[in-house]
């Protein structure tokens, strides 16, 4: 009996170590080696246009989690999903790509219009060819919005347009305190318009 419980404990170590202390002492350190290297190698062009090396934008810029990066933890889980699947929905049917960033500061920006019009260059927001892609800044902490749109997109949805999604659909579920309606309801209003 002694020499099962022994086995068992040592078989759950390993298991817990395996499971996940080994990937955390490897996996964290070569994830973090391959992004740095993927964009140092990929964004030589790119930082050209935005004016910055790639080594600098990395330390401005986290790294994307997908078409919702919700840095300030503002929406659950299920709202994250619901996001994730309408914008994910709309691209594959237009193939536009609108992506929402929550963040909890903007430094070394001083303003969101430039901290958004270069996050948007740097994580490549749209495609290529037709630069349509939109981006959803927000910061709760800050108290602030900005919608930043890719040269293709600001031919239909000016910044005239976006200002007034903002002012009209936007900022009245914020005052609410409902950041998730007021997103949903400001991507709904955009799609409409984006035709």
């Amino acid at each position: 009996m002694r020499k099962a419980v022994t086995v068992i404990g040592i078989i759950s170590f390993l298991f817990f170590f395996a499971s996940y202390i080994l990937p955390n002492l490897i996996g964290v350190p070569l994830a973090a080696y391959n992004s740095y290297r993927v964009w140092n190698d990929s964004n030589e062009s790119s930082s050209k246009k935005v004016g910055k090396s790639s080594k600098e934008n990395l330390l401005r810029f986290p790294a994307p989690l997908g078409v919702v990066s919700d840095y300030e933890s503002i929406f659950s889980e299920e709202q994250n999903l619901s996001l994730t699947k309408i914008l994910n929905d709309y691209e594959e049917a237009s193939s536009r790509e609108i992506v929402i960033v929550t963040i909890d500061s903007i430094t070394p920006y001083k303003n969101l219009k430039d901290y958004s019009t270069d996050l948007g260059n740097e994580w490549r927001i749209g495609k290529v060819k037709s630069n349509n892609g939109l981006l959803i800044v927000m910061s709760k902490n800050l108290k602030k919005i900005r919608i930043a749109t890719g040269y293709g997109t600001e031919k239909v949805l000016t910044d005239k347009i976006c200002k007034k999604i903002i002012d009209s659909t936007i900022i009245p579920e914020f005052r609410r305190g409902d950041y998730y309606v007021g997103i949903e309801k400001g991507v709904q209003a955009l799609q409409s318009k984006w035709l």
